[in-house]
């Protein structure tokens, strides 16, 4: 754009801060409607008809937007002051900067918004009691519409899930070492959080065998994406993993529905009994006690700047098996 700071502001200069879907980026398209990763659902701010002339209270407008995303991204901005009726509406420093700077944010997914809220489990499906070969559970959370869906992950939204062990496999119902060794691995394991452009993970150590952290909702298609999968360092369970895919409804822009998909697979035999030697020996040391898997949501707040809340409208478990 060509301007000068200080500059009376023309029409067309005041029409791109606003409303340019290329970059640079207007206001409207990321904090606005927007579409693929740019979008926060935001009221859209009008533009001055060819020739008009810009007012204070559309400048000023324009600049409260400007700070109300920044409040939510957690970016610094321009410090400016407000104009009044009768003013002339000069270009004031950095506007095209900081209107870009609050664009990439948007685009990353506002990985520096601190407005979010994690709920308490949305949904939780349990193995059953005493079990060998896998546990495979699918739970999906929906949105009212595909923009509800784009904003919440554009501004830093995420889908959760973690895996726990609530029960023991042991004879008797006691605690075994393959339960101690699950137990270890979903630790390790911690929560999975699916973000816009990435997930992560809160836990360390074990096996990483399938690194997929690097895909968010906007990476996702209609068939599973791998996101991780870690298998068990300790011997002789080191068959033990656990797999955590998602996948979508639809193309992003059209999706409504993200459904996330855990396996926990128990591929390690435990030969530490044997017919007729039961003494001290636990009958059933290949047998895991009950499994959980559990989805939370963290969704987006008013708090720091966006006008609305922004969260899924449901949440459901599709499927939950154990074999």
């Amino acid at each position: 754009m060509a301007y000068t700071a200080g500059d009376t502001i023309l029409d067309d200069e005041y029409n791109a801060f606003v409303n340019n879907s290329s970059s640079p980026f207007g206001y409207n398209h990321f904090a606005g409607t927007g579409s693929t990763v740019y979008g926060l659902g935001q009221s859209a701010i009008a533009t001055v008809s060819a020739g008009g002339t810009v007012n204070a209270s559309q400048w000023n407008t324009l600049m409260t937007g400007i700070d109300n995303i920044a409040n939510h991204t957690n970016d610094s901005m321009t410090s400016r002051s407000a104009v009044s009726a009768g003013d002339t509406i000069a270009i004031k420093a950095a506007v095209a900067a900081d209107l870009a700077t609050l664009a990439a944010s948007v685009a990353g997914g506002s990985t520096g918004a601190t407005a979010l809220t994690t709920s308490s489990a949305k949904q939780t499906s349990s193995s059953s009691s005493t079990w060998y070969g896998s546990h495979t559970v699918e739970h999906s959370v929906t949105f009212t519409n595909a923009n509800t869906m784009r904003w919440f992950f554009n501004a830093g939204g995420k889908i959760n899930v973690q895996k726990s062990r609530t029960g023991n496999g042991g004879t008797g119902g006691s605690a075994t070492t393959k339960d101690s060794n699950w137990t270890n691995l979903y630790a390790a394991l911690g929560t999975i959080a699916i973000g816009s452009l990435a997930s992560t993970r809160s836990g360390s150590g074990e096996t990483l065998t399938t690194n997929g952290l690097a895909n968010g909702f906007h990476d996702l298609g209609t068939g599973y994406t791998h996101i991780i999968r870690l298998t068990e360092a300790t011997s002789p369970y080191t068959g033990n993993y656990i797999d955590v895919h998602a996948k979508l409804n639809a193309a992003v822009g059209s999706a409504t529905v993200m459904t996330v998909k855990t396996t926990a697979v128990d591929g390690a035999a435990d030969d530490t009994y044997t017919s007729g030697n039961t003494s001290g020996v636990d009958a059933t040391p290949d047998r895991n006690g009950t499994h959980a898997a559990t989805i939370t949501v963290t969704s987006v707040t008013n708090a720091q700047g966006l006008a609305s809340a922004i969260a899924e409208s449901s949440t459901s478990a599709v499927s939950n098996s154990t074999s």
